[in-house]
């Protein structure tokens, strides 16, 4: 992995992916896989490894083992082998396993640190693969020739053969393609991670806590290190609060209040640069359905393509998918590289990935925002009833199910 200080003003590049991120490294490693080079374009003068850590379940994995580094994240994250789930102020509990068979194999649900994942998979790229400090602030399509023009912020420009938008829900390449903004969902998200020195006692298993308009919960990353997350409804301070890690620990302890000493315990260790209070957005289902996802030789992945709220655990997860999917498809279509017969290969490429990830991604979106709704009991005492004596065995069943996915492996074809 390296970066370059500076480039010339114009250059050629067959693959550019934009944005650094879990998409934007998974992507350069599933082309790597089938033999194609990228050069990926990071705005951040390093990995942004800042931030908590995500709960990968069993596609995320599938789709790991395909891009060959699963088993270096096995090592450091302990298999979940399950989930506590209580409700306020019922008190009503529920178990929910995580081991098991599924229609596509065994379950899988480890914890993994963000900057762990980044940081493994940026290894497994060629040097030069990453360029930092690298800004994309407009793109245009070239007017002899089907290459994409992109305009750097420091005035350079690079004529790609196929341009990927992996940079996040405020996409430069989404927009462009015309898709619709992501819109925000009512509610806002803290993250965190908190260190035990000797250790933490909880165990290869999930707290989770539905409350009135309130959401949180703690996974265990490993014998030392505690993920926890909360979701409420938004506020206007939190703009502001969320400049702050200080005011969002505070926020956190003021919400969580009421809970159980366990979870307060651990907000009070919290790493303080690990700390986030986001919005909580999402790119309507319907604008994905119908939505311009890819055209011509350009395209998005990740939550440049679906950004979706975190209630099933598949944002992360989703995009490993996208990654394995877009390297297959973009490798079975480039084996052979030459005139017009190359472009229409790539057109057609890209609209087979999309294609293969639009209802996938149409039905995660809806899933979780649906599921955030009744687990987070904003629809008032009724809402809550139904989710604790009805609702939470299908919550937890439709959870597992929607990590019971295999999008398949890579291409064993070397381009040439």
């Amino acid at each position: 992995m390296s970066s370059s200080s500076s480039i010339s003003n114009e250059q050629f590049e067959t693959f550019v992916i934009v944005g650094g991120g879990i998409a934007g490294l998974a992507t350069a490693v599933a082309l790597q896989r089938v033999g194609l080079k990228s050069l990926v374009l990071e705005r951040a003068d390093s990995l942004r490894t800042t931030g908590a850590a995500l709960t990968l379940m069993t596609n995320a994995w599938r789709a790991l083992d395909v891009l060959g580094v699963a088993q270096s994240l096995r090592l450091k994250h302990p298999q979940l082998q399950g989930a506590q789930v209580t409700s306020f102020p019922s008190a009503f509990t529920k178990q929910i396993s995580y081991t098991g068979s599924g229609k596509c194999g065994d379950h899988e649900v480890r914890c993994v640190q963000r900057s762990f994942l980044l940081e493994t998979l940026a290894k497994e790229l060629a040097p030069g693969t990453i360029r930092f400090n690298t800004k994309v602030v407009s793109i245009q399509q070239s007017t002899n020739s089907s290459l994409t023009i992109v305009k750097l912020g420091d005035g350079a420009l690079i004529k790609a053969k196929v341009l990927i938008g992996c940079d996040g829900g405020n996409s430069v390449v989404a927009d462009w393609l015309g898709l619709q903004a992501p819109s925000l969902s009512g509610r806002s998200g803290i993250r965190g991670l908190a260190t035990y020195p000797e250790g933490h006692k909880f165990g290869p298993k999930v707290k989770l806590y539905w409350g009135e308009h309130l959401r949180a919960g703690f996974v265990p990353c490993n014998d030392k290190d505690v993920y926890w997350f909360t979701t409420q409804s938004s506020l206007p301070s939190d703009s502001d609060i969320g400049r702050d890690p200080k005011s969002i620990l505070e926020k956190a302890m003021e919400i969580l209040g009421d809970y159980p000493e366990e979870i307060l315990d651990i907000v009070k260790k919290t790493q303080i640069d690990t700390l986030t209070l986001t919005p909580l957005s999402l790119r309507w289902p319907w604008a994905v359905l119908f939505g311009k996802l890819c055209k011509g030789n350009v395209c998005v992945a990740g939550d440049a393509m679906h950004p979706m709220t975190p209630d099933l655990g598949q944002g992360g997860c989703s995009t490993l998918e996208d990654a394995v999917v877009l390297g297959r498809c973009l490798g079975e279509a480039t084996t052979v590289m030459n005139g017009l017969e190359e472009e229409k290969k790539i057109e057609e490429a890209l609209k087979k990935y999309v294609e293969e990830r639009r209802w996938r991604s149409f039905g995660l979106i809806s899933g979780a925002y649906i599921t955030g709704v009744v687990q987070q009991g904003s629809g008032g005492v009724i809402t809550r009833f139904l989710r604790d004596k009805f609702l939470s065995r299908k919550l937890s069943e439709n959870l597992m199910n929607q990590a019971d996915f295999d999008c398949g492996t890579l291409s064993s074809c070397t381009p040439t």
